[in-house]
């Protein structure tokens, strides 16, 4: 007769048995565990890529500091510089020792006049070298321009307009500190002159690009400007914008208001009233006025893609595509245009046209 197994052995078998069940069984909810915490973190991530807000770009500017990052510095400097001239002989009142009223002078010739007849006509030195600053000015050596300035004010001290077109000559080599030397001496000498803080607040911006906390400081002048002329639009301008750099949006469409009322086709402005609603997160009037914008000049780029991103806010889609789609044919060059198309295009589940903008937006970065 054969005998019967251990009892013992056979128990042994058993939690072998047991013990390999429960380490398949671990493994298999290891693997389902894995699969939900991947499964969720592709969801949240496409989430976050979907809710990400838009860039909104409150000047055009801002748009060429995207595209073109080696001429951003010169570009927004002159974008940003007040529009009429920095320096001008029309600020004279008189030509002193002559008795000349500016009036009186044909403004052509004024603007270009002779140095050798006026040397013989015995003007004084410090306007021969003032007037022979303002034509290095006019032709863009502001080396030259400086040096007649300072001859001018070492000539005659007194006389504010040198000061003021030395540094309107500093503020054109980006030599914000001198500038703002050569103002204050101005206001000093004549503390009535709205240009002069203008062009002072002006300086203390392009400072304050680099210290946000000073930016108040260019705001001073730029409302001691308009307390001297309510309707000096180029100050009402700058002031806009720095209040902009600051985040004081209801101040940014205050002084939007003011410029509008008095330049009503100023579709920059229209735009960045339109860009501080739309901070304020009210897209129904940020829309309206970047419609504005785009019916005053219909080329407009950025005006195009900041209203798409009002249009992705309040989730109409295929307008917020279809104005990225005119933003790109006026300027195939705009990388962040085509990050926000491939962000809509995403959120409506159209993944192979987002990647095809997402790979076209790392090109033109590159």
């Amino acid at each position: 007769m054969s005998k019967k197994a251990p009892k013992r052995e056979r128990l042994l078998n058993k939690r072998e048995f047991i013990l390999l069940l429960a380490g398949v069984s671990a493994v298999i909810l290891i693997i389902v565990l894995c699969g939900i915490i991947f499964t969720r973190g592709k969801k949240d991530t496409q989430v976050k890529q979907i809710e990400e807000p838009l860039i909104v770009y409150e000047t055009e500017e801002e748009e060429i500091s995207i595209i073109e990052e080696s001429e951003n510095n010169a570009q927004a400097l002159e974008s940003r510089m007040v529009s009429r001239p920095l320096s001008s002989l029309s600020n004279l009142n008189r030509l002193r020792g002559m008795g000349v009223l500016v009036s009186e002078i044909d403004p052509v010739n004024f603007e270009n006049p002779d140095l050798d007849i006026l040397k013989q006509m015995g003007a004084d030195p410090y306007l021969i070298s003032y007037l022979a600053g303002e034509q290095f000015y006019r032709n863009s050596d502001f080396d030259k321009a400086i040096s007649e300035f300072t001859a001018s004010i070492n000539r005659y001290s007194g006389f504010a307009q040198s000061y003021i077109s030395r540094g309107n000559a500093w503020l054109k080599k980006r030599e914000y500190s001198r500038a703002i030397d050569d103002y204050t001496q101005a206001i000093k000498l004549d503390g009535k002159k709205a240009e002069v803080y203008n062009y002072r607040g002006f300086a203390r911006a392009e400072l304050a690009a680099r210290n946000k906390n000073s930016m108040h400081f260019a705001i001073e002048d730029y409302t001691q400007a308009i307390s001297i002329n309510k309707n000096y639009v180029d100050a009402l301008v700058n002031r806009s914008y720095a209040y902009y750099q600051t985040g004081d949006f209801t101040r940014v469409i205050e002084d939007c208001d003011r410029i509008i009322a008095l330049e009503p086709a100023n579709a920059v402005i229209w735009n960045r009233r339109g860009s501080a609603w739309y901070a304020r997160e009210d897209d129904d009037k940020a829309i309206t006025d970047f419609s504005q914008a785009i019916k005053i000049k219909s080329d407009y780029a950025v005006a195009w893609y900041n209203r798409a991103n009002a249009w992705y806010n309040k989730h109409e889609l295929d307008k917020a595509i279809s104005d990225l789609n005119k933003c790109l044919a006026i300027n195939p060059s705009f990388a962040d245009a085509y990050t926000s198309r491939g962000k809509v295009f995403q959120s409506m589940g159209n993944n192979e046209s987002a990647a095809a903008d997402f790979d076209s937006a790392q090109r033109l970065k590159k």
